[in-house]
C-alpha cells in the first residue's frame, strides 16, 4: 500500500486558517473586549482632560494621542497577553503545535485578530478624544500603515508576558504594570518638558514612546524626520520581541 504525504501548506494559508480559528474564538465575547478597549481610555481622557484643558493645544495633543497608544494596549497587548497565557495553561499550544503550522504563524495569526477587533473602540477614542478635547485632527495617509506598526511591538510584549510568566495571575499583574510605566516612561501621555530627564532616557527603551510619536506625527501632524525613526525603531522592536517571543514558545520538536 501506497502512503502519500500532505504537502505542508504555505506560510500565507497557515496564517489565514489560524487567523480564522482565532476571530472563532470571540464570536461570543468580542462585545466584552471592545467595550473594555474602549472605555478605559475614554475615562482617561475624561480625567486628564479636564484638569488638562487650561494647559495649552501642545498638552491635550499628547493627552489625545496617549489614550490611543493606551487603547491599543488594552486592545493588543492585554488581550494578546491574556491569549497566551490561556493557550499555555488550558493546553491550546499543545493542541495547535501537533498541527502542521509553525509557530510564528500562531503568533501572527494571534496579533493580526487582535489588531482587528481592537479597530473599533480605536475609531471611537480617536472621535470622542478629538470632540471633547478640542483637538484638530489632520490624518496622513500614512496613518493607516502607523497604526498596525504601533500595535504590533505592543502586542509582542504582550505575547512574550504570557509566553513567560509562570501563573495566569502573574501574567495579568505584569501586564498591567508594563502597561502604566510604558505609558508614563517617555513622551506618552505627558509632554516630554513636564517629565524626569531619567524617565525621557528610559522611555527609548519604550516601543510605547516611539508608536505615540509616530501617531502624533501621522494624525495631528506635521510629519518631521523624527517619524523615520519611530518607524525604524517600531520594526526593529517588533522583531526583537517577537524573535524571543518564538524562542521561549513550547513547540514540538522538529
Amino acid at each position: 500500500m501506497q502512503i502519500t504525504h500532505r504537502k505542508t501548506p504555505s506560510i500565507f494559508i497557515q496564517v489565514v486558517d489560524l487567523f480564522l480559528m482565532e476571530m472563532t474564538n470571540w464570536r461570543w465575547s468580542w462585545r466584552s473586549m471592545l467595550l473594555t478597549a474602549t472605555l478605559t481610555p475614554i475615562f482617561g481622557l475624561l480625567s486628564i482632560g479636564i484638569f488638562a484643558r487650561d494647559s495649552g493645544l501642545q498638552t491635550l495633543v499628547y493627552v489625545f494621542t496617549g489614550n490611543i497608544i493606551l487603547s491599543l494596549m488594552f486592545g493588543n497587548m492585554g488581550n494578546v497577553e491574556s491569549r497566551f497565557c490561556f493557550m499555555r495553561f488550558g493546553g491550546g499550544l499543545d493542541y495547535y503545535a501537533s498541527l502542521p503550522v509553525r509557530r510564528y504563524a500562531l503568533i501572527l495569526a494571534v496579533v493580526l485578530s487582535f489588531l482587528l477587533l481592537s479597530i473599533p473602540s480605536l475609531i471611537v477614542t480617536v472621535a470622542f478624544g478629538a470632540f471633547f478635547l478640542r483637538v484638530p485632527v489632520h490624518p496622513h495617509p500614512l496613518l493607516l500603515a502607523v497604526v498596525p506598526l504601533c500595535a504590533v511591538p505592543l502586542s509582542g510584549v504582550g505575547a512574550l508576558v504570557g509566553t513567560w510568566a509562570r501563573t495566569p495571575q502573574e501574567a495579568g499583574a505584569i501586564n498591567l504594570i508594563l502597561t502604566m510605566v510604558m505609558a508614563g516612561l517617555g513622551p506618552v501621555v505627558i509632554p516630554p518638558e513636564r517629565l524626569p530627564r531619567l524617565f525621557l532616557w528610559l522611555g527609548y527603551l519604550s516601543p510605547a514612546t516611539y508608536a505615540a510619536s509616530a501617531l502624533r506625527q501621522t494624525l495631528i501632524g506635521p510629519l518631521s524626520s523624527r517619524l523615520a525613526l519611530d518607524l525604524i525603531a517600531l520594526v526593529v522592536l517588533s522583531i526583537l520581541v517577537f524573535g524571543l517571543v518564538g524562542r521561549l514558545m513550547a513547540w514540538r520538536q522538529n
